[in-house]
């Protein structure tokens, strides 16, 4: 996966996440916001050793 492909997978995550917690699903949601976090995290720092 490229990094764009990355970045929507994790933009979609979160949004589903905000949709979940809206309608009521907290554990859903708070599973799907602690696992954008660490993907995110994961990309920036791969993104800092590379340069």
């Amino acid at each position: 996966m490229n990094d764009l492909q990355k970045d929507i997978l994790n933009g979609l995550a979160f949004i589903t996440g905000v949709i979940g917690f809206m309608s009521g699903e907290f554990i859903l949601s708070s599973a799907l916001f602690a696992s954008t976090t660490v993907a995110s995290n994961i990309n920036v720092n791969r993104k800092k050793r590379q340069d």
